[in-house]
């Protein structure tokens, strides 16, 4: 005699499962219907939620492109501050070669005049053709010559 498995009812045997599209689990979890009939609130607040995310990330690619745009004025303005600081040293070599030929010429007598206080001229101050209109705030006021000591 050999053994024979025991027939099993139909009770026993394994259901077979509905067909489930690949995603349907995650789905269901995102779906905003669902909650949203569950808990209108949970879904007011899913919905600022999202949308507070999505004004984060334009926020962070406006600030990110400001933030490119301040590094090139930067760059720029440090290549300029650069090309001033080179020009500078320029104009100190210049001066500096000035200086040693005008040197190199009083150390030869005859060619530079030595300077005294006989030798100076003074000359009086320029006069204006015109006298100076007085500013428009001040054209109220009367200006006169203040006494010596004040």
């Amino acid at each position: 005699m050999a053994a024979s498995p025991a027939p099993r009812s139909q009770n026993s045997l394994p259901k077979p499962r509905p067909l489930q599209r690949p995603l349907q689990l995650i789905e269901g979890s995102l779906s905003a219907r669902r909650i949203e009939r569950q808990a209108p609130w949970l879904a007011g607040l899913h919905r600022i939620s999202s949308g507070a995310l999505v004004g984060l990330g334009f926020s962070m690619l406006g600030l990110s492109a400001l933030t490119l745009h301040w590094q090139n004025q930067w760059a720029h303005s440090f290549a300029k501050l650069e090309a001033s600081k080179t020009l500078e040293h320029r104009m100190q070599e210049s001066s500096a070669l000035l200086e040693q030929h005008h040197l190199s010429l009083v150390r030869r007598p005859g060619l530079l005049e030595p300077t005294s206080s006989a030798k100076l001229i003074h000359l009086p101050e320029p006069r204006s053709s015109r006298p100076r209109a007085p500013l428009p705030l001040l054209a109220g006021f009367q200006l006169r010559a203040m006494p010596a000591g004040y």
